[in-house]
């Protein structure tokens, strides 16, 4: 086992024998009734949460690259489509964050990055002839206010979400002050 695995594997092993789980035990329904869409950097871990008076099961929490949602039928939609109809959820909120760096991502850098970890060109390739526009999946955005509109709207107009309020907001990572992007309720 590797050494981080075996890091991991030791502190909880040791977590659970000494019951430090007990705090944490709630349901699988989200207390406060809705589903946050957010980035997945390091810096939201535990700001976003405490700067929105947010414990463990108060929500729903779904983490991408960006917290966007880049696709109608992806992972992501399904996550909310489930936090909405199994889950309880009535609200959802997408929340992107300043200094994001999917909106440094530069396509071509990453496809060479591939190629430097043992990715063969020739997968690419395949990739590219299958449908894959590698350069347009991995694009990140110029505007974070924006790509969390963009999101917004492709949530409010899903055809198998219902009419329920879809916020879009921006955190500061630094201060965890949110703004209101797009305020969903009507």
């Amino acid at each position: 086992m590797g050494k981080l695995l075996e890091e991991i594997i030791t502190f909880n092993r040791s977590f659970v024998e000494q019951q430090k789980f007990e705090p944490y035990l709630t349901s699988k329904f989200p207390d406060k009734k809705f589903v946050i869409l957010t980035c997945m950097d390091t810096r939201l871990i535990e700001l976003l949460p405490a700067s929105m008076n947010i414990k463990n099961g108060d929500v729903k929490m779904i983490k991408s690259a960006g917290g966007v949602v880049s696709t109608a039928f992806g992972g992501i939609m399904r996550s909310i489509i489930v936090a909405i109809y199994e889950l309880g959820a009535e609200e959802v909120l997408v929340i992107g964050h300043y200094d994001c760096g999917m909106s440094s991502i530069n396509p071509q850098k990453m496809k060479d990055k591939f190629l430097e970890r043992g990715i063969e060109e020739e997968t690419l390739t395949i990739l590219e002839h299958s449908g894959l526009h590698i350069e347009r999946w991995l694009r990140g955005f110029d505007d974070v206010s924006e790509s969390i509109r963009s999101s917004v709207s492709l949530i409010r107009n899903h055809p198998l979400v219902p009419k329920i309020p879809v916020h879009g907001l921006v955190i500061d990572p630094a201060t965890g002050r949110l703004d209101i992007v797009d305020e969903g309720y009507e």
